[in-house]
């Protein structure tokens, strides 16, 4: 893998990160207003994004990520 891959890589981890990042907010939002499925769904995709970027962090960014803990209803 060379510099474009990694560089690459990078963009996208970061538009996954920015992305992941609405995605909780729109899960708190969710949340307080009384929609617990769609909040359920969205943690779902929160979590798969996160799992995604872990991926791409280690396979082109050399980067060691600790797992981070799934996302979880608010209470």
């Amino acid at each position: 893998m060379g510099e474009r891959d990694a560089a690459q890589a990078a963009v996208l981890v970061r538009a996954l990160c920015d992305l992941r990042d609405k995605m909780i907010g729109q899960v708190v939002w969710l949340e307080k207003h009384g929609s617990p499925l769609e909040a359920t769904a969205l943690r779902r995709d929160i979590n798969e994004a996160q799992a995604h970027i872990i991926g791409l962090q280690r396979r082109y960014l050399g980067r060691a990520v600790q797992a981070s803990q799934p996302v979880r209803q608010a209470r």
